[in-house]
């Protein structure tokens, strides 16, 4: 396969997952002519450890961007690329050997395409990580890939250049880059170009990393791509409850059962990952129900500090 692509990668405080990402770019089947990493301000010794373990690698480089999100990274990363095709991940993720292989072979398949998507799974080494991934992990479905992830891509670097980048964001701003770059890209999927990237491993991080992306998304005006569904939800939950009070206690029997059934929705989705019989298994029905509830928690809970915080978001580009 005569293609030459740059890989970029955005780095920030991985001194203790960088070596587990470099050795699986190391193992591609098909290696990327360079390879840039760019260290947005990492305090940790990333850097290195990058160095160190690259020492004797020529196709990688390192640019200290000093403090920098990922989109600025990515952008640094893109302009001092030299080859006109650009592969992009994520630090703290690993990649499936044939991930790069497979997402070129997809664009050799369809010689138009300027945009090709991969795929991803979470990483599951715990019972709560398969809980995680029913909760919010969008379901793997047979010949398709989960959702776009700017994290598992390939791309001509024109469509970068055309669109103009990624927003200097702490959040969203992979989102808003892949909308404007569909609009103008030739797209395809590759579902069998696989990376793989780890979960929050407790309740706690889970709604502290859930509050986090819900008050940067409000900041960037998207409550309608999450917040108002949500809250569409909870004020149906609402109603139950007043007709409960003023009318009959039956219609509280509405409330757990809708919680149910959004769980054995999520579980249902993801049959093909985890089985059919999952719904059945309580210690995984439970787990979920907490998960949700818990990120439904921290999405108004992100909402409400966002709001609160709203001189904030103009400088919320700075925030790590």
């Amino acid at each position: 396969m005569n293609v030459l692509v740059s890989l970029i990668i955005p780095v920030y405080n991985e001194s203790q997952t960088i070596a587990g990402l470099l050795r699986t770019i190391d193992e591609q089947t098909f290696q990327p002519a360079e390879i840039i990493l760019v260290d947005g301000g990492s305090t940790d010794g990333t850097v290195s450890a990058i160095k160190q373990l690259t020492i004797d690698k020529p196709a990688y480089s390192v640019i200290e961007a000093g403090r920098a999100m990922p989109g600025k990274g990515r952008n640094i990363g893109a302009s001092a690329a030299t080859h006109s095709w650009i592969a992009f991940t994520d630090a703290g993720i690993e990649l499936d050997k044939y991930w790069l292989e497979n997402l070129v072979k997809k664009k050799l398949e369809t010689p138009e395409a300027t945009l090709i998507y991969g795929n991803f799974s979470p990483q599951l080494n715990t019972f709560f990580d398969k809980c995680a991934s029913i909760s919010y992990v969008p379901p793997l479905r047979p010949g398709k890939i989960r959702t776009k992830s700017i994290a598992s891509c390939l791309l001509k670097k024109e469509v970068w250049k055309k669109v103009g980048g990624f927003p200097d964001w702490r959040a969203a701003e992979d989102l808003i880059f892949m909308e404007n770059a569909d609009k103008i890209a030739i797209v395809t999927e590759a579902p069998d170009a696989f990376m793989y990237w780890q979960l929050r491993p407790t309740t706690r991080s889970t709604f502290k990393k859930f509050t986090l992306y819900s008050m940067y998304n409000v900041w960037a005006g998207r409550q309608a791509n999450w917040h108002y569904g949500v809250a569409k939800h909870y004020g149906l939950l609402f109603i139950f409850l007043l007709l409960g009070i003023f009318h009959s206690w039956i219609w509280w029997i509405l409330i757990p059962a809708w919680l149910c059934a959004r769980v054995m929705k999520r579980i249902y989705l993801h049959r093909y990952e985890f089985g059919i019989k999952s719904i059945f298994n309580p210690a995984i029905f439970f787990t979920v129900l907490l998960l949700t509830v818990v990120i439904d928690a921290a999405t108004f809970w992100g909402w409400i500090k966002a709001v609160v915080n709203k001189s904030d978001s103009g400088n919320f580009s700075t925030i790590q």
